[in-house]
This record gives C-alpha cells, structure tokens and sequence, in this order.
C-alpha cells in the first residue's frame, strides 16, 4: 500500500467518525409525520442536533447580572437548570472529542462553555444577594 493510499484512509475514519450519527431510527408509523419532531430521550439528549461533534455554531454572550436581577425565582431557577443541561451537553462533546482524538484546533466549545460558566456564577450571585437582603429585612423587623 502506497504512501498516498495510507493517508487517505487516515483522512477518510477522521471524516466517517467526526459524522458520525447518534440518531434512532424509529419504526412507528407517528413518527413517519414530516412535522413530527420529538425530542430526544435518556442519553441522546447529550448529544447537539444527534451529532456527536457538530459543527460549531456562533453562540451570543454571557447572562449579565443586570439581566438576571430582573428575572423571577422562577425564571432563574428554569435558566439555572438550561445553562445546567447546556454544560452536560459541552462536557459530553469534550468527552466525545478526547475520545475520537480529535484535534483541539479542529473542535473546541470552550467559548460556550464559559459563557455558561459565567452565566451560572452570575445566578448565584443574583441568589446570594436576594437572600441577604431578605435577612437585612428580618433583622430589621426583629430589631423593631
């Protein structure tokens, strides 16, 4: 085997394995519905578009504080636990990479995952302070 033919097979698994699909084919006759998208169960909701590396996608910024100090209990709680699932998904991608050797310079999301980062710090900061304040209340009430 030529010199040529080796690194082309090289290239061509690097290729095959970074395509490589984690979708289910479904055999039911609900899912044959065009507009039909069901979301994705136990493991393969981990995995971005049912890629195991997709392609990188311009993401926006990290939540500012400001922003987050506006939000209900609620609503930080339901983003805690998005940014929370967000992070999963980027650790199982880095995971996914380390295991299919592919090269850092080639893939990387470690932008989204500190923006994510940054995001869910900024939420407990936001928490921390409602809490103090609302034991300054208590005190002062007591002190009363």
């Amino acid at each position: 085997m030529s010199f040529l033919q080796r690194i082309t097979r090289t290239v061509n698994w690097n290729i095959i394995s970074r395509n490589f699909n984690t979708s289910r084919i479904v055999q039911s006759a609900e899912s044959a519905n065009i507009g039909n998208t069901a979301k994705p169960k136990g493991l393969y909701q981990f995995f971005e578009n049912n890629e195991t590396l997709p392609k990188q996608i311009w993401t926006g910024r990290a939540w500012k504080t400001q922003e987050l100090r506006q939000k209900s209990f609620e609503d930080l709680h339901k983003l805690w636990y998005v940014l929370l699932k967000e992070r999963n998904v980027l650790a199982t991608q880095r995971e996914e990479a380390r295991r299919l050797r592919v090269l850092k310079q080639l893939w990387t999301n470690q932008g989204r995952l500190k923006k994510c980062q940054k995001s869910m710090a900024r939420i407990k900061g936001v928490l921390y302070e409602r809490q103090r304040e609302y034991e300054k209340q208590l005190m002062s009430k007591a002190v009363e």
